[in-house]
């Protein structure tokens, strides 16, 4: 396990950024692939339909750096690995590391290097869980890293709570120089496709001593006490359940059980959807949600948190898109977690990557905790 002790570094120069971005990341999310990793899974992506999101959350994270005028030296990659997202800013940078039009992780490890060459201060990587473990393969703890959350896996604790965090993150990075250790772990794609998680820490990186900015690594829950609780939770949904509404069931054991209460089948990863009490659609992609909201208006989205970091839209479950979300109704979201799970979670969150949709949900929210149980939760 990672320390907590803070080591501060001094400048005799302007803080050194080395930027880039994976194109790719998080574009299998949408669409239910849990992922982006190899070519073939890239390719289904693309025939699924898959939008590019990797470089317009970067972008969120550049334009909050321009606006506020804060000073830093960002050296970058051509093209769309880091120069097209600077440029659309309008921030200076100088290009280190020529990409070629079509990138593999190796291109990732590369820039890294070529940071690394220039002695940057911090690399700011867009990415997730895939992306941190390239860029720490060549950090090592010798350079801070910080992760723009634009993944499907992003169980590492090296990122910015939202693309809008990273400007906190760095500004205190500029101040104080202060790093820490954080974990960076990786899933098997393969068998997260299948429903099994196999994670495991890959590394330990230096990260900016943040606490309010930087999320924390997922934690998982496998005790007999939460088990029980995510039953009861499950029964208590199942029972609620009413007829002709379409019931948008999110990723996670605790909205299993709300299936196997059903007595139906349900991808432990995946967005299931279930009409009259019955399954209607399986592993579901964001289209295939909004055809089925399409002839099913009257629908309900059931979601819980991930542990420690207390996301319940826009980490794992991107197929419950801002689309999706509007045309169901704010008011029509139900928040489900164990009391062992929001002992660690004490506030929830939201990044969907639609900053007005965000914001409408802002607030406070009554989390299903039990069988006729709520809990009002803080939402940030």
């Amino acid at each position: 396990m990672p320390n907590h002790f803070s080591v501060q570094k001094s400048y005799a120069h302007p803080v050194k950024i080395g930027f880039l971005v994976n194109p790719i990341a998080g574009m299998g999310g949408a669409v239910g692939l849990k992922g982006t990793d190899g070519e073939a899974i890239q390719r289904e992506a693309l025939e699924r339909g898959a939008r590019l999101v990797s470089p317009n959350r970067a972008r969120e994270a550049l334009v909050r750096i321009k606006e506020s005028k804060l000073q830093l030296d960002f050296l970058t990659c051509s093209g769309e690995m880091g120069q097209q997202e600077m440029d659309s800013e309008g921030l200076a940078y100088k290009v280190v590391y020529n990409a070629p039009a079509r990138t593999t992780r190796n291109d990732t490890l590369a820039a890294a290097r070529e940071f690394q060459r220039h002695n940057v201060d911090l690399i700011m990587f867009a990415g997730g869980d895939g992306t941190a473990r390239d860029v720490l393969e060549i950090a090592g703890t010798k350079t801070a890293i910080l992760g723009i959350p634009t993944g499907v896996k992003m169980h590492s604790g090296v990122f910015a709570l939202t693309p809008q965090h990273v400007h906190d993150i760095l500004a205190t990075f500029k101040r104080t120089g202060l790093t820490k250790e954080a974990e960076v772990m990786d899933v098997d794609e393969e068998c997260f496709r299948k429903g099994i998680v196999r994670a495991r820490l890959y590394g330990i990186a230096r990260v900016p001593d943040d606490a309010e900015a930087l999320q924390e690594s997922k934690q998982s829950y496998g005790s007999g006490t939460s088990d029980e609780e995510a039953e009861e939770i499950g029964k208590y949904i199942a029972d609620s359940m009413k007829n002709d509404v379409a019931y948008i069931l999110g990723p996670g054991s605790t909205t299993m059980r709300i299936a196997e209460a059903l007595g139906q089948k349900k991808t432990l990863l995946g967005v299931d959807v279930y009409l009259n009490k019955r399954l209607l659609l399986e592993d579901a992609q964001e289209r295939q949600l909004l055809d089925v909201l399409n002839r099913q208006p009257d629908a309900r989205i059931v979601v819980s948190p991930i542990g420690a970091q207390g996301f319940f839209l826009g980490r794992g479950n991107q197929q419950i898109s801002p689309a999706v979300v509007r045309r169901v109704g704010i008011d029509k979201i139900e928040i489900v977690a164990s009391p062992t799970k929001l002992r660690s979670t004490p506030q929830l969150r939201v990044d969907t990557g639609d900053r007005g949709l965000d914001a409408s949900l802002v607030g406070t929210a009554k989390v299903v905790t039990g069988y006729k149980r709520k809990r009002v939760v803080t939402i940030r």
